[in-house]
């Protein structure tokens, strides 16, 4: 395997501070490539790294060679609690818990016409008519660390509204970020668009407090520097823009703090679509943070405010993660094609103020990237993207993207639906990832290089 290792790194040019495991564990490092000279690659670059898909008999997802999937937790299931795996898994975060355990805290994406799976208990909001959580939240799920058996699985976090992605903290917990800006009205009793914390070892419904200071939009991904513990976040709208929330006091989030939003030197939109300033791969751009003022407002206009004062726009911002000194995250429809885009964020570990931005990958074609969503770092260093989008005759995939930007097909989900919240365990061995509904949450494993 070391051997090996050299040859790969050797090939693919990166350059390690320590293994990358993705959005599991709080170890970090640099994926790094010279962007002189990278361009998009076609479909298939990168099939010599693990091998062309293979069909799965059982018609759910084709793996290169060597790799397979079990299914350790799908919708209906009755969990410990009492209640049912609920539908539409979304983000998700990997936590090791020690004595062999390792827990998923995963996302569902529900709304309040979807099925709760019969939820009870503590809740950041009901039904106005009744004392029925809304649907959406999170669940939690123990592993044995290395059979990967289910050991139990309960609901975390109820009473919340399409709990999309977010992201895990360094002091072990994660971050839930509902994407929606729903008002209290005769349906719902309280106003959403915030984000949850619940701690990796909660053993069942959390204390649902949102953190308003964090901002009240339309939240997707979060993810901390753990330098500083800044928290950076996504929003998916055609017209977003990129926050950071900067804390009173370093793993309290509760306590409040600063929301900022990014702004760009001489460049107010990175879409690429017709008409807007063209930004190229690999081209960095210094940035600068705004601080955004009344930041829990009950109108929808924290990205308009942003951007007026200054603030970068963005298509779609959707997954993020971090690594050492810098962070990557999609635009699910930027690119002049609205196939995607992967930015790569600089920190200045200095002042933290002037960051530095750069398009890292754009897809010029729908095979060769679709709506890039939820996104992690492998233990060998590329980039893992699940593709978000739905048509009639095209399903989605997981593509790996290589440190010089060529991507490459790394799973095809044969279901009409999503993939999302691909994560690493702790160890490296195991890439976890969602079908979106019905929920099925996958492990796989196989010949990683490395």
């Amino acid at each position: 395997m070391q051997h090996n290792r050299r040859q790969f790194l050797a090939a693919t040019g990166t350059a390690f501070a320590g293994l990358m495991l993705g959005s599991c564990t709080a170890d970090r490092a640099r994926l790094t490539a010279g962007s002189a000279g990278r361009a998009n690659a076609s479909p298939d670059a990168g099939l010599s790294i693990l091998g062309a898909l293979a069909s799965d008999p059982e018609g759910l997802l084709d793996l290169p060679a060597g790799f397979s999937y079990q299914v350790v937790s799908s919708l209906g299931q009755t969990m410990d609690d009492g209640f049912r795996v609920p539908d539409h898994a979304d983000g998700m975060g990997c936590f090791d818990l020690g004595n062999g355990e390792i827990a998923l805290v995963r996302n569902h994406e529900l709304v309040p016409e979807h099925d709760g799976g019969g939820v009870t208990g503590a809740a950041y909001d009901t039904f106005t008519n009744s004392a029925v959580p809304l649907p959406g939240g999170t669940t939690t799920l123990v592993l044995d660390s290395e059979s990967l058996r289910l050991k139990r699985q309960y609901r975390t976090l109820a009473g919340t509204i399409r709990n999309c992605s977010g992201g895990i903290t360094p002091w072990g917990s994660w971050l839930t970020c509902e994407e929606t800006v729903d008002k209290a009205n005769d349906q719902i009793g309280r106003n959403h668009g915030y984000v949850f914390e619940v701690p990796a070892r909660a053993s069942g419904l959390v204390d649902p407090v949102p953190l308003t200071a964090m901002g009240r939009f339309n939240h997707e991904a979060a993810c901390i520097d753990p330098k500083t513990g800044i928290v950076y976040m996504t929003e998916d709208r055609d017209d977003s823009l990129l926050y950071r929330f900067v804390p009173n006091e370093r793993s309290r989030l509760q306590r409040g703090g600063t929301l900022q939003a990014l702004a760009l030197e001489g460049v107010s939109d990175t879409r690429n679509w017709r008409g807007s300033k063209h930004t190229d791969i690999g081209q960095k751009i210094a940035g600068r943070w705004i601080t955004l003022t009344d930041v829990d407002s009950t109108i929808d206009n924290l990205r308009k405010r942003g951007a007026a004062a200054g603030a970068t726009l963005f298509a779609r911002g959707e997954g993020a993660y971090m690594g050492e000194g810098e962070m990557y995250f999609a635009a699910t429809s930027g690119g002049l094609a609205k196939q995607g885009q992967v930015f790569r964020l600089r920190l200045d570990t200095n002042a933290q103020q002037l960051d530095t931005l750069e398009l890292f990958f754009e897809s010029g074609d729908p095979d060769q990237y679709s709506f890039g969503d939820n996104l992690c770092v492998t233990p060998f260093g590329h980039l893992i993207v699940c593709e978000d989008q739905y048509t009639s005759v095209v399903n989605n995939h997981l593509r790996g993207i290589t440190p010089e930007g060529a991507s490459y097909p790394l799973a095809w989900l044969r279901r009409q639906t999503e993939l999302a919240g691909a994560c690493f365990s702790p160890d490296g061995r195991t890439l976890f990832v969602n079908a979106y509904s019905p929920t099925m949450t996958l492990a796989i494993r196989g010949p990683w290089p490395g």
